[in-house]
């Protein structure tokens, strides 16, 4: 009897160290968890930075680092060794996630740099290498862009910026939008420079690379059916929202869901 107690007893002790050790494995696995990445987002021509303001309160909220750079606008090429400059001063992994032109921004850097670990194209375009954004946006019909709801004006250094009439805003831009809020985007407008819709993509982001795609269903910039066709050729993981093209904006928690599940893959 004494013996089977004592090998009880042994026996408890033996559970209670294994489980006393697994506990302390799981807490140094804790500790050595990867970090959360840092989410830079890129807007897209026609506004800035703010366009991701609600976005970015609810990333920082759950403990994301975020870095919303203020993209110059000027052609693919500065536009891109611009945001290249940008990841290459932050240390460890990155998710880029770029709105409309910005697409092709986040394409170009994350082809390159070794630390982005995804992608998120948000109602954006996803080009191959010899693709354009005019070309992309050509492709299937619905796109409100044009003659009649641009106009232009040429800077000093002579290069002619692309603008949406103000009239014209909330339809290209912003459905859903109240007129209100709209009408303020629309006055204060980041113009883009009009050549950059025909400059084309260097690089083909590669495959290895995690994408993400949110189709806006209602988007009159740039046709749904065109970020549907872009997504599935990328192999994007795809969702669709009920927007106008300023997802961001009208959506911001959707946006932050998918940002979100991008930067979470990225630390299994």
């Amino acid at each position: 009897m004494k013996r089977r107690t004592r090998w009880a007893v042994a026996a408890a002790g033996t559970v209670l160290l294994t489980v006393a050790g697994g506990g302390a494995a799981l807490a140094a696995d804790r500790g050595h968890e990867r970090p959360k990445p840092t989410v830079v987002l890129v807007h897209g021509a026609l506004e800035d930075a703010s366009a991701w303001h609600d976005v970015i309160s609810r990333l920082q909220r759950d403990g994301y680092p975020v870095v919303a750079p203020a993209v110059p606008l000027r052609g693919l090429k500065t536009d891109s060794e611009y945001l290249a400059s940008v990841v290459d001063s932050i240390d460890g992994p990155v998710v880029l996630a770029g709105h409309s032109y910005g697409g092709m921004l986040i394409n170009e850097v994350g082809a390159t740099d070794p630390d982005v670990k995804a992608l998120v194209y948000v109602a954006a375009f996803i080009p191959r290498a010899g693709e354009s954004a005019g070309q992309l946006n050509a492709q299937f019909p619905g796109s409100l862009l044009g003659p009649d709801t641009t106009f232009t004006r040429t800077t000093p250094d002579g290069v002619t910026d692309l603008y949406v009439k103000p009239q014209s805003f909330r339809a290209v831009f912003a459905g859903g939008t109240p007129a209100g809020e709209a009408a303020v985007a629309a006055a204060s407008q980041r113009p883009i420079n009009a050549a950059a819709f025909d400059d084309k993509a260097v690089r083909t982001a590669p495959s290895s690379i995690r994408s993400y795609a949110l189709v806006a269903t209602e988007d009159r910039a740039i046709p749904p059916a065109a970020e549907r066709f872009m997504a599935k050729r990328a192999g994007a993981t795809t969702v669709e929202v009920r927007s106008a093209h300023n997802v961001p904006v009208a959506h911001p928690g959707t946006v932050a869901d998918l940002l979100e599940k991008a930067a979470d893959s990225t630390r299994r």
